[in-house]
Order: C-alpha cells, then sequence, then structure tokens
C-alpha cells in the first residue's frame, strides 16, 4: 500500500518527541533540487523559552562531518595543489620520520582512513581540544597502527586535523575556511566552524541517557579514538561557543537537515555542481570506493571512498550521536536525519527504513 511519506516521516517524528525519545529532530528528502518531505520537531535546547526546531536549525553532527573535510582535501586535488597518490610527507615532510612507515601513506591513504593513525597519542588526553598545533604535532611523531593501505580504521577524531593540515600545507589556507566558501558558492547550511552570527542558530546537544558519554569511553575501541584529547563527548563542552568556533574538522559539522540532503542530491547529479566542481577523478574518489576491509575501529567491514562509506544501497556517514545523512541509490535522492539527543549511531534506522522503504517518495 503507498506510503505518503511526508505524512508518515511527521507521525514518526512527533512520536518519537512525544515519548520523550528525541528533544529535537528534523528530517529532510531532496531529489532533483526539491524537497519532497521535511520535518522538524522539538526544541533547539531545554531551558523555558528554548525556541521551536526549524528548518534553519543547526546542530553538530559529529562524523557526519568528515565528507566535508575530504571534499575540501579533493577540492585542493582538483585545483592541482596535490595527488591523491603523492606521499604526504612531499607537502608535510615532518609527517614521518626517515624510516618510518608513515613515509609511505598517501593522500588517498588518509582521506579512505587508511593512513593508521585512528587514534590521538596518549598525551592528547591532556591537549585542550582547541590546541591545533599540539595536536598535529602528536600526529607527526605517532607511529601508524598498521602499516599505510593494508587496512582500514576509522580515523575518529584525527581524520580532520589530518586533513586539514594536508591543506594548510597546500595552500597556505585554513580548511574550514576554504570549505565555508564552498558552502556559499553552492548554498549549503553546513558550517564546519560556525560564524559570530549564526551561533544563535545552533541546538544544545544532550545526553539521552547519561552513561552515554562513560560508555564509549568505557570500550577498548572507542576510548582511545573519541576520548583523546578531552571533552568532546561532554554535551557541556560542545554547546559552547569555545568549540562552535573551533575547526575540528573530524566531528564539528554544524548543519540543517535541509542543507545536508540538498548537498547529497547535489553529489550525485550527474553534471552537478560536484561533479563539474571535482572533475572526473576526484568526483569518482569521493563517490566510489578506494579502501575496504574490517574496519579496526567500527569492527565491521566497511568500503570507504574518500570521505564516505558505501554499500549497494547507499553512499554517506553517520555520527556517534545518531545523526545520519546519505544517498539512496535505489530512491535517487539525498537525505538526512538529525538530532541534539545524544545516543546509539543507530538512531536513524527507522528513519531510513521508512524514507527507504517507502513508495511514495
Amino acid at each position: 500500500m503507498p506510503v505518503d511519506l511526508r505524512t508518515d516521516l511527521a507521525r514518526l517524528l512527533d512520536d518519537a518527541h512525544a515519548a520523550g525519545g528525541d528533544p529535537g529532530t528534523a528530517v529532510c528528502v531532496v531529489r532533483d533540487g526539491d524537497v519532497v518531505a521535511e520535518h522538524h520537531v522539538g526544541t533547539r535546547g531545554d531551558r523555558p523559552g528554548s525556541l521551536p526546531w526549524d528548518a534553519a536549525t543547526l546542530v553538530m553532527t559529529y562524523s557526519v562531518a568528515k565528507p566535508f573535510a575530504a571534499l575540501t582535501v579533493l577540492d585542493v586535488v582538483a585545483a592541482g595543489g596535490l595527488g591523491l597518490d603523492q606521499r604526504v610527507v612531499e607537502v608535510w615532510p615532518g609527517y614521518a620520520r626517515a624510516g618510518s612507515p608513515k613515509a609511505a601513506t598517501t593522500v588517498r591513504h588518509v582521506l579512505s582512513h587508511a593512513a593508521g593513525l585512528p587514534c590521538f597519542p596518549p598525551g592528547a588526553a591532556d591537549v585542550p581540544f582547541d590546541d591545533r598545533d599540539a595536536l598535529v604535532a602528536l600526529l607527526e611523531a605517532a607511529e601508524p597502527v598498521h602499516p599505510p593501505g593494508e587496512a582500514v580504521a576509522e580515523h575518529a577524531l584525527t581524520y580532520g586535523h589530518l586533513c586539514d593540515e594536508l591543506v594548510r600545507r597546500a595552500t597556505g589556507g585554513d580548511l574550514a575556511d576554504r570549505f565555508a566558501a564552498l558552502a556559499a558558492e553552492h548554498g549549503w547550511d553546513l558550517h564546519l566552524r560556525v560564524p559570530p552570527a549564526e551561533r544563535h542558530r545552533v541546538a544544545d546537544l544532550v545526553a539521552l541517557d547519561p552513561g552515554w558519554a562513560g560508555d564509549y569511553l568505557a570500550d577498548p575501541r572507542w576510548g582511545p579514538a573519541l576520548g583523546r584529547p578531552a571533552g568532546l563527548l561532554d554535551p557541556a563542552v560542545l554547546n559552547g561557543d569555545r568549540f562552535r568556533g573551533t575547526s575540528f574538522p573530524a566531528i564539528a559539522l554544524h548543519a540543517s537537515a535541509r542543507g545536508l540532503a540538498r548537498f547529497y542530491d547535489d553529489l550525485m547529479t550527474p553534471g552537478g555542481p560536484v561533479a563539474t566542481r571535482l572533475g572526473p577523478d576526484a568526483h569518482a574518489a569521493l563517490t566510489t570506493a578506494q579502501a575496504s576491509g574490517h574496519d579496526l575501529v567500527l569492527d565491521r567491514h566497511v568500503a570507504w571512498t574518500c570521505g564516505l562509506q558505501v554499500d549497494d544501497d547507499e553512499l554517506g556517514m553517520g555520527g556517534a550521536g545518531g545523526c545520519s545523512a546519505w544517498w539512496s541509490y535505489g530512491r535517487r535522492h539525498g537525505a538526512a536525519y538529525l538530532t541534539r539527543g545524544l545516543g546509539g549511531p543507530d538512531r536513524a534506522e527507522p528513519v531510513w527504513q521508512l524514507v527507504e522503504g517507502t513508495t511514495g517518495a
């Protein structure tokens, strides 16, 4: 029986909010440039008088950010400033000491989570999250957990700093600034660093379970990957202007659902803005598998493009708190689910099942 996508998405989100499971949520689906379904519910915060969530609301999305760090590096590749198979040490000499296996690391290895640096070293636990130079220096000194290109392991927090340093070394500019120009050019409401004038639109995060952060930190895989530097699982830190004004490109994308859905629709439009901007080689690197295997952090098989996860159904990325955005191969649309309620990474599953299973989209 056909499903009315708009109505059923609204009912799904409204019911979850009424049951106390989602304090603020949004979903959007875009096909061929048109919004075919959109709904938002809840508020931007928990204090009395908090504004309702609307189409302009931004929220921090954790690893949903990673494709945009990758996109920015690929924009430099397309402009001739880097080569995908260029060794990192050619532009960043301090990245590897003589004799280190890191010397073989390529730009493609970094972008496809095959560089072997999924965690900042233990010393990062004592480094402020916004001390970019100190964190980059720790990455320079670190040895990979596997030879570059011989395994995959999601670079949970390190990804953005590796990408940012590549952009800086190749262009002299900052990754977040370059991405901001890209986003503005194409009308994507997406921010790797939130300008002061836009911070009033950002929803406050809240842990749905008091043990949410502790569960991650106690996990032998996720604890090192997400716990160094400290504080990046703490809503009190993430909700502050200090974090919102910091470029931490592995996780600090602040996005609207419509902005994400529009990006994924643009990403896969033949001859569209992303394909045109990147050219065929860089666009293929972003949208097709470049490395695959049993991911040492995610503990499952993953096929990584230069920035995204890909399988037979979709191309996209989810985040630790529950946000997710994707392109659907079957339905030929871009979609996004955003929430300010921090919970498990599979919280978008009911939305995905409805969006991808409906015959009314």
